[in-house]
């Protein structure tokens, strides 16, 4: 049986409001699944926010390409912007890794709410969370 933890907004809220975040100056999220936990911390920080629409997994989570594509073209961010590139899940590193090969030209943080990134908030969820946004 596939067990799946449930998340609700205000645990990931009190989550990120407790989290220690470097500087950066710019909050980048992965669309689609980082889209949401990237407008809750520039929200939260006070910071524009930009989009990159990159896609590896199908809905159910399965590989649906070879290796992650870019579906659309990088925005344009200030030069020498430190910018937190943010996704929900990060499972082989490989989406993280292409964005942040795009994103070469600047200082780039990665932070997941769970996976491999530079920065967790989930570090020890290991299970399917129910994020409630889907």
């Amino acid at each position: 049986m596939n067990t799946k933890v449930n998340l609700d907004f205000t645990t990931i809220s009190k989550a990120l409001k407790s989290f220690e975040l470097p500087h950066v100056d710019q909050v980048v999220g992965i669309a689609t699944g980082g889209i949401l936990p990237a407008a809750l911390l520039a929200h939260q920080l006070g910071l524009p926010m930009s989009l990159l629409y990159i896609n590896y997994r199908a809905a159910d989570n399965s590989p649906q390409r070879p290796e992650p594509q870019l579906l659309q073209e990088v925005p344009s961010l200030p030069d020498e912007a430190v910018i937190l590139l943010v996704d929900d899940v990060s499972v082989s590193g490989q989406t993280m890794a292409l964005a942040r090969n795009m994103l070469k030209h600047h200082k780039v943080v990665t932070f997941a709410l769970k996976g491999k990134a530079d920065l967790v908030l989930f570090p020890d969820i290991q299970d399917c969370v129910n994020w409630p946004w889907k």
